[in-house]
């Protein structure tokens, strides 16, 4: 099996043990190295291939809190799981106290040492892909300021050439473009482009409804294509168009009022694009938006000259995105990921409560899996699944935003308000994980501002991502659980001494 890119290094001044667990990881898929002492961890350690450290307690130069201790303060993202013959709580304390992720006790379970490890990859590559977001949302905000903060927002042009070049920097993008709305001919013509041999006056324009963009702007869809060549929503002759078969375009403007599209082709390296990719460019796409537009080329609005800080004010997109990052990059643990996202939520939006609901599978309803209240404001236990916005949020897998949601005919007010009946703006969003609809984040806000669709478009990506790690996480939990207890069954059933022992991991 493939369990993810991080390596797992194991010290243990026995032999046996070392290679016995290495055996074991090896033959489950993950990669491993070997220390025998505390300078061969320490060392080994600097690697930042190196994701989880298994570490024996005892080592022959130091102590393994006293590893423990000096790998946190060199790498605090490092995943550590403790191993050790004592069962004294204190060492099991101490340990956990200095940042250890879990602690097994020799002799060991194969499934335990498995499960604990995967358990402890999962984390780390979690920060990790947080940390990357975190870092490519601060990338993304350079990228903008450069792009808004001087002279050239007026000239449509060599926006959007300056505009292409960003994306290829963010996205890793081998080549790039920018269509927009041609008002006289109807159709998209290149506005700028990257990594093209063609000037862009010599592309042909493309037909709104026509070819990958002119879906996209007609549908208002965007497109992510990891492989073109396997992908059932294209012929096999587009994969001889692309290096790498792999593409992402992205809407500009609102509907009805789509007038051209972002497109990044074949990425460096031929990694396919991502989920991170296509929010990336959507957050990108809604800053441009309002200075490509067709009537932005004639004359700068009013405001156009003030600083881009000052124009974002009131829809902070991209501050809003950073903030829910760092929030759940500051939990280890995955449960308690939703409720620091959605306190980071809460403040930003000045709203309360708000709340993730996940389908409920016995009662079929939606079910309250975390919140953040405020002002004695809380939200509903359970909702039902196919009535009012809520609902339809959740059937559609589409976001519903509402300054006055009772003037919705959709609206219940037995559903789409919290527990004290009283409620203002409206903002819901489908939460999905793996092309499915698990459930839906909500939240009520006093500023009809705050619960805007760009804000929507925001907070959608990075919500599914902390459910999908939230889903994950109970899995590792529940087969964790599982097996602690056929051991404990089969220690009952077990005859003679050896039978209190647990199995230690093969040679």
């Amino acid at each position: 099996m493939s369990v993810g890119q991080g390596q797992v290094l194991v010290v243990d001044d026995e032999r046996f043990f070392r290679e016995a667990i290495r055996e074991l990881l090896e033959g489950d898929g993950f990669a491993c190295r070997l220390a025998a002492n505390a300078a061969e961890a320490l060392d080994a350690a600097e690697d930042p291939a190196i994701g989880v450290v298994v570490l024996d307690i005892q080592l022959p130069d130091q102590s393994g809190l006293a590893v423990l201790r000096a790998l946190r303060e060199r790498r605090p993202a490092l995943r550590v799981v403790m191993l050790s013959a004592h069962t004294d709580q204190e060492y099991v304390l101490e340990a956990l106290r200095l940042g250890a992720c879990d602690y097994l006790a020799k002799p060991l379970h194969e499934e335990e040492v498995k499960l604990s490890v995967r358990r402890a990859l999962d984390a780390y590559e979690m920060a990790s892909s947080w940390n990357a977001l975190r870092s490519r949302l601060d990338a993304l905000a350079g990228e903008v300021e450069a792009l808004l903060g001087d002279g050239v927002r007026g000239e449509r042009d060599a926006l959007a050439a300056r505009a292409a070049e960003a994306m290829a920097r963010l996205l890793g993008a081998t080549k790039t473009s920018i269509l927009l709305r041609d008002e006289r001919a109807g159709d998209l013509r290149v506005a700028a482009a990257t990594g093209r041999k063609l000037a862009v006056e010599e592309f042909d324009g493309v037909p709104i409804g026509g070819g990958v963009a002119g879906r996209v702007v007609a549908q208002g869809d965007p497109i992510l294509v990891k492989d073109v060549g396997t992908d059932p929503r294209f012929d096999a002759e587009h994969a001889d168009r692309y290096e790498t078969g792999s593409f992402v375009v992205m809407p500009l403007g609102a509907s009805p009022a789509r007038f051209g599209a972002l497109c990044a082709t074949d990425r460096r390296g031929g990694e396919p694009f991502g989920d991170e990719d296509l929010a990336l460019l959507r957050l990108l796409s809604l800053t441009l938006a309002p200075w490509l537009a067709p009537d932005s080329a004639a004359e700068p609005a009013p405001e156009a000259s003030a600083p881009a800080a000052e124009r974002t004010e009131d829809d902070p997109s991209a501050e809003l995105a950073r903030l829910v990052c760092d929030a759940m990059t500051r939990e280890v643990e995955p449960p308690r990921v939703l409720g620091s996202a959605l306190q980071a939520i809460a403040s930003a939006l000045r709203a309360a409560p708000v709340a993730v609901y996940l389908l409920d599978a016995e009662s079929g309803s939606l079910r309250l899996e975390s919140q953040w209240a405020a002002g004695g404001s809380t939200d509903r236990l359970f909702l039902a699944r196919g009535t009012g916005l809520t609902g339809a949020c959740f059937e559609t897998g589409q976001p519903v935003v509402c300054e006055s949601p009772a003037a919705d005919p959709r609206f219940d007010a037995a559903v789409d308000t919290p527990e004290s009946g009283a409620s203002g703006s409206f903002l819901a969003l489908p939460l999905r994980f793996r092309g499915r609809t698990l459930g839906v984040f909500r939240a009520f806000a006093p500023d009809p501002r705050k619960a805007s669709p760009r804000t929507a478009e925001v907070l959608g990506a990075a919500l599914s991502a902390a459910i999908r790690n939230v889903l994950l996480y109970r899995s590792l939990v529940d087969s964790i659980e599982e097996v602690a207890r056929a051991r404990r069954e089969s220690q009952q059933g077990a005859q003679g001494p050896q039978g209190s022992q647990g199995a230690q991991p093969r040679a």
